[in-house]
């Protein structure tokens, strides 16, 4: 067979024990930050580069997977979990000077898709993740540490605007005018994530934490989930990041890069799907307050995805990658659109 080796760096082949020669090597788009490619071969692979400048520790991403594979194998032996596959030296990443990469199997009739296409499929993908978190809900919590600390925390990201407006231009401020009003009249949501993420009516959980569609391998025919990936960001959490990027990105119609904020509205008969979907698996492991929280989800993740768009556009645009000038400002705009839909 023909080979896109020029694209892969020898010392990977062989870390594998695998051939160039043996493979078809094409892209993977779908992701937006790490560098994935199709293996096709008999058999077929999946082989990602890490993106180091997010994921800077990739020996805690390690760890974590480890942690869950382990107790996944002892207590749900039949559970898909795709951890990626060793080296030859029995390590799970492959290391040089230019990057870090790691190789998964390749599953044979599966998919991923960029949006949800039926209520069923709003049910399936919650269950999916919900089902992930259940199986690890009596998991030492301890032997998981953050891949990014504060990642989903709203109160920080709240503290990350408020120096981004310290900090910008006059020039900035008045182009955000409207967007920055909105975000402070929203700003109560930071008050309640505080409160109750500090009563302990939240328990710390071994969440996804970045429960997109495209992080399910759907099979091809049924469009049913196989397995959950995209599994870097595995780690304690709230259960609301979950429910609440799933609320965020299934219960509207259009995209977070949508301009014309008319079109953002909540289809409440998906966002109820995803709820009953979640729920479907973790009805019995959720305590009061968190059942009792479940409204606030999907706002409060609109919220956090908001303010960060929000301060990427007042700093300049050093975070998120753009195609034109007020992109951010633009995604924030439709996400804080979401969040007044969600509170009607």
């Amino acid at each position: 067979m023909r080979s896109g080796n020029n694209i892969i760096p020898a010392g990977v082949w062989q870390a594998y024990g695998l051939r160039a020669t043996d493979f078809v090597v094409s892209p993977i788009s779908t992701g937006h930050i790490n560098a994935t490619y199709k293996l096709v071969g008999r058999p077929g692979y999946v082989l990602q580069q890490v993106n180091t400048a997010v994921f800077s520790n990739p020996d805690i991403i390690a760890s974590n997977l480890e942690a869950a594979r382990l107790h996944l194998r002892q207590h749900a032996p039949d559970y898909l979990f795709l951890a990626p596959l060793a080296t030859r030296t029995g390590e799970m990443f492959w290391r040089e000077q230019a990057g870090v990469w790691r190789l998964f199997p390749l599953l044979e009739d599966s998919i991923t898709v960029n949006e949800v296409a039926t209520v069923e499929e709003a049910f399936d993908a919650a269950a999916a993740f919900g089902r992930l978190t259940r199986l690890l809900s009596n998991a030492d919590v301890a032997q998981f540490r953050p891949v990014i600390e504060r990642f989903h925390d709203l109160a920080w990201r709240y503290e990350q605007l408020q120096q981004a407006l310290e900090q910008t231009s006059l020039a900035l401020k008045r182009e955000a005018a409207a967007a920055i009003a909105q975000a402070q009249e929203f700003s109560f949501l930071v008050a309640r994530y505080q409160q109750q993420a500090g009563s302990g009516g939240w328990p710390l959980r071994i969440m996804h934490n970045d429960t997109k569609i495209n992080n399910l391998l759907l099979h091809e025919q049924t469009r049913k989930p196989i397995a959950v990936i995209d599994l870097d960001t595995l780690m304690p959490g709230y259960f609301l990041y979950d429910v609440g990027d799933l609320l965020r990105t299934v219960a509207p119609p259009v995209s977070e890069e949508e301009r014309a904020t008319a079109k953002v509205v909540v289809r409440q008969e998906f966002a109820q799907a995803v709820i009953n979907g979640y729920q479907s698996e973790m009805g019995n492991v959720l305590t009061a307050a968190e059942r009792e929280s479940m409204a606030l989800a999907g706002p409060m993740l609109a919220y956090m995805m908001a303010i960060r768009f929000l301060a990427d556009y007042l700093r300049g645009n050093t975070y998120y990658h753009i195609s034109y000038a007020d992109q951010n400002l633009a995604r924030a705009q439709n996400q804080l659109k979401l969040v007044g839909e969600f509170l009607k």
